[in-house]
């Protein structure tokens, strides 16, 4: 057995070795995988445990045995735990109205808009309006209900926060979960005389687990990786684990126990995966029956139930709205609770003091998109299509920096490239790299699953024609994975326009990011601004998002369908 299998990758080698792109494409990425993704999380781990050459637990014991970070783990915990049964429970009432309560076309895109809103917005967008709603002077707390000396600040508004801001990561998850579950087993069920309540109960829930563990987790180590909603929101009674690591390297410059800090981050999102998988794994969910036609998906809910639904729908939805419409509104207001009068002042400042912000973060989102867009692609090309040794140790460490926590990647590139003899923190190329590693893993497995669909027969064919890799995966494979390649270029850019938890250790006095500028207006109470930047980012993502979308349609339509007849037929 060990003989064959050594032969057949001895085999592996050879064919590769005979193909110079190919094994050139190969040993480049696991290089600048071995850079960016081994090199910055040994370095962490080297920094966390080891002292004068010797391992040691001294450090982790330490902030064990402190008080103050055994309170900040416990609420991260307690509100990671929060977000994800809110989340996750708020998710599916997204998904399950939009599958079975028979909306419109028009209404579901417009629902659709609203919720992924938080996704393509900074991720403390929604804890400017909430200080707005309902702070000392806030539209809620203080207009409405004339309420005074009240506090924003604490775990209910963190919880809101992130809840809101996280939840359409699990719509996201559970929607098509709902989708594919075949109506002709409720049908079933309801024939044999079941009621809706128990169908409900025994067949659509059930079916659905999966699910709800992954939104469950991927909620749960979003808001347990969240350091900035906690640091604008929290205050000074609620601290979180992401943002002690924060200021033990900001402000004690403390590398040592920010990275064990970060690292301590690993355990409970460790342990709540492991948990997911014995869960899940226990039964099975595979719901395939052979197609008979199609029957209403929405015979199993009663009328009543499906105009709840909608209304539960529309409720959060229009808070949603509110949010974002009152940002709007406290952008274009002197100041918001006190002085009302409309003007362009915020934006006035941040097009001129924020002028630098706003153009590091267009350049780096520029360079970091098409690089994220092909890296993607051809990570998930070479995994998809090619055989040869350490491919799946390749899918495994490219998907590594996706997983890990923002804050660890950050503090991890930190400590990575802070000396000599790669020295980068402080440059825009660190940024970049972070950005293109640890968000286009998105952009590889919408390729791995393109690939999937599109038969092999096609590159084959252009191979025997005496093309060699690179020209068939230049002129046949990849205007055939165009959606994959955008939907990269998409999420890099969304990324570089909005997130902070690992980037916010890598700006410096040259380069810097608007979502900085963004939490430095919070912590300095220049609310008006810090609105103004975040609609100009939210405006900016849309357009650019809007534009790809464009650019793909044309793009698919004359040219995805026909290069590879074009170039196989000469």
């Amino acid at each position: 057995m060990a003989a064959a299998s050594s032969a057949q990758s001895s085999h592996s080698w050879r064919r590769v070795a005979r193909d110079p792109v190919l094994l050139s494409t190969i040993l480049v990425v696991w290089v600048l995988l071995a850079l960016f993704v081994v090199f910055p999380l040994v370095e962490l781990l080297a920094r966390a445990f080891v002292d004068e050459g010797k391992v040691t637990l001294g450090p982790l014991l330490e902030i064990v045995s402190n008080g103050g970070h055994r309170t900040a783990l416990a609420n991260s915990l307690i509100l990671a735990t929060a977000v994800g049964i809110a989340g996750t429970a708020l998710g599916f009432l997204f998904a399950f109205t939009a599958v079975r309560a028979g909306l419109g076309r028009h209404w579901l895109t417009l629902l659709d808009a609203v919720v992924l809103l938080p996704l393509v917005s900074p991720p403390f967008t929604t804890s400017i309006s909430i200080i707005f709603s309902f702070g000392p002077k806030g539209f809620i707390s203080h207009d409405l209900l004339g309420l005074g000396n009240v506090s924003p600040y604490g775990f209910w508004s963190t919880a809101l926060a992130e809840t809101l801001t996280y939840f359409p990561i699990a719509y996201l998850t559970l929607r098509p979960i709902l989708a594919a579950i075949d109506p002709n087993l409720e049908e079933m069920a309801f024939s044999l005389g079941g009621s809706r309540g128990r169908i409900f109960r025994t067949v659509t829930l059930p079916l659905a687990v999966p699910g709800f563990a992954n939104a469950f987790l991927l909620l749960f180590a979003a808001s347990l990786a969240d350091f900035a909603t906690p640091l604008i929101l929290g205050g000074n009674g609620f601290p979180v684990l992401p943002t002690e690591a924060y200021l033990q390297i900001t402000g004690l410059f403390d590398f040592k126990g920010g990275a064990v800090l970060s690292l301590v981050l690993l355990v409970p999102a460790a342990f709540v995966f492991f948990l997911q998988r014995y869960w899940v794994g226990r039964r099975t969910y595979v719901t395939v029956t052979g197609k008979v036609g199609q029957r209403s998906r929405t015979r199993a809910l009663a009328p009543w139930a499906g105009v709840l639904l909608v209304a539960g729908c529309f409720a959060v939805a229009a808070l949603i709205a509110y949010f974002y419409g009152l940002l709007v509104y406290a952008s274009l207001v002197v100041a918001f609770g006190a002085n009302n009068s409309f003007t362009l002042a915020h934006y006035h400042v941040i097009f001129t003091e924020g002028l630098p912000a706003i153009r590091d973060t267009l350049i780096i989102a520029a360079i970091g998109m098409p690089l994220g867009g092909f890296y993607g692609v051809l990570v998930g090309y070479l995994i998809a299509r090619k055989n040869f040794p350490g491919r799946r140790a390749m899918e495994l460490v490219a998907m590594i920096n996706y997983a890990l926590p923002g804050t660890i990647v950050g503090i991890g590139y930190l400590i990575a490239f802070n000396d000599p003899p790669i020295a980068l923190t402080g440059g825009a190329m660190i940024i970049v790299a972070c950005y293109v590693f640890r968000y286009s893993p998105t952009g590889i497995r919408a390729t791995v699953a393109l690939l999937q669909q599109i038969d092999r027969s096609l590159e084959e064919a252009s191979s025997s024609l005496g093309a060699g890799s690179g020209e068939t995966f230049r002129r046949v494979t990849l205007p055939l994975i165009a959606p994959a390649f955008f939907a990269g270029l998409g999420v890099v850019f969304i990324r570089s326009m909005t997130a902070i938890s690992a980037t916010i250790f890598l700006v410096s006095i040259s380069w810097t990011l608007i979502t900085v500028r963004i939490l430095e207006n919070m912590t300095e109470l220049a609310l008006g601004p810090a609105a103004a930047f975040s609609v100009f980012v939210i405006v900016v993502v849309f357009i650019v998002v809007a534009a790809l979308s464009a650019v793909l349609a044309r793009f698919r339509a004359p040219t995805a369908g026909t290069a590879a007849r074009s170039f196989l037929g000469g």
